[in-house]
């Protein structure tokens, strides 16, 4: 269907048909934004990877930690 070009709708059309041609015209676009997604999947298991290790050695360390019991049986301080 073929809209008026100064309507929305044939706007669209315009600009819906400008972008299949474009995309049609270059054939490296499709892989740029494929080389990008892997970048960014390698990106993000790296980071979960350091957050797990850095979430491994705190919570050692904390549990690590003694804590004394409170003089006094620590009942606070109603008895």
């Amino acid at each position: 269907m073929i809209f008026a070009p100064w309507t929305p709708a044939g706007f669209i059309e315009l600009e819906l048909r400008r972008r299949v041609a474009r995309a049609r015209a270059t054939q490296d676009r499709g892989a740029s934004a494929i080389e990008w997604v892997i970048i960014t999947g390698i990106l993000v298991a790296v980071a979960v990877a350091v957050g797990a290790v850095l979430y491994a050695r705190i919570t050692e360390e904390a549990n690590s930690i003694t804590i004394p019991d409170a003089p006094g049986g620590g009942g606070g301080g109603n008895e």
